[in-house]
């Protein structure tokens, strides 16, 4: 086993749900248009690739078959070896089995579990009940699949303590934490320290920073020991006023600044090592 001290992952959240091509014309649609993404974003750094699929009018979509094609599409890229974090929510109000459904089928490393209910973008509520929760839950640890703990605000840790004490989620846990989402926790340093004070000991986490807060909170969680999420779900902006050609391109920066900072940027294996996933064999 490699040394993993001097290591950390980068997490390329290639699509996501809510930026359009208003906001960045680069953005990916498409399943193939995903999977070449991906494969770019791995070439350039990425050892976790976070899945959301589209519509052909670009609506977030949970349809089984977009996955499969988008998964299907990257895992026959040669030599990829990226690690499949696939999202359990797609959108707002998506049934709980759309969300489950192809986690089960597909089978991906890790799959976001975003750990309670929040009033999104001010304007809709995204729905997380505790039976949601508890099924998605179960459904992870019946499918090997490690849960990305995703938290928007302080009382989310507290859920998922909760469901790691009655056997829903098993240590040790994985967090990401997502800063300045409207609804969620501003994406400010102080909240940044705050929320990693809350983690149990030995857990992993890894944070990003919505739009503005991209670059601070990337820079904080690098000097912090944290592992790094970018790409177009969270910023479509490459600096202010400038879109984003590519979610490559976030990765290469954000390699930069692990190699200025004497770190190295995980490899997909590394990255398994780090967060304890299992690679799944097709």
């Amino acid at each position: 086993m490699s040394d993993l001290r001097n290591k950390r992952v980068i997490s390329a959240a290639i699509t996501g749900s809510w930026p359009t091509r208003k906001d960045n014309p680069n953005l990916s649609i498409t399943p193939q248009e995903i999977a070449d993404d991906v494969y770019e974003s791995w070439k350039a750094g990425a050892a976790i690739a976070h899945i959301h699929v589209r519509n052909g009018d670009g609506t977030p979509s949970t349809d089984f078959n977009k996955y499969k094609e988008t998964i299907d599409l990257i895992r026959a890229k040669k030599d990829c070896d990226v690690c499949i974090n696939i999202t359990s929510s797609g959108s707002v109000g998506f049934k709980d089995e759309e969300r489950i459904y192809p986690l089960k089928q597909l089978l991906p490393e890790m799959a976001s579990y975003d750990c309670g209910t929040l009033n999104w973008q001010h304007r809709t509520i995204f729905e997380n009940n505790p039976q949601f929760l508890e099924k998605l839950g179960l459904a992870l640890q019946e499918s090997n699949i490690k849960p990305e703990i995703e938290i928007f605000h302080a009382g989310m840790i507290y859920e998922a303590l909760h469901y790691l004490k009655i056997g829903v989620l098993k240590a040790p846990l994985h967090f990401q934490f997502v800063l300045g989402c409207p609804g969620g926790m501003a994406n400010t340093v102080e909240n940044l320290v705050f929320l990693k004070s809350l983690i149990p000991e030995g857990s992993t986490w890894a944070a990003c920073g919505i739009a503005s807060g991209h670059m601070p909170i990337m820079m904080t969680t690098i000097a912090m020991g944290g592992h790094i999420r970018v790409g177009m779900e969270d910023n479509v902006m490459y600096q202010k006023g400038v879109p984003a050609e590519s979610n490559a391109q976030f990765v290469a920066r954000a390699k930069r600044l692990l190699e200025e900072a004497g770190l190295e940027a995980a490899t997909p294996d590394e990255a398994r090592q780090i967060f304890g996933l299992t690679r799944k064999v097709f």
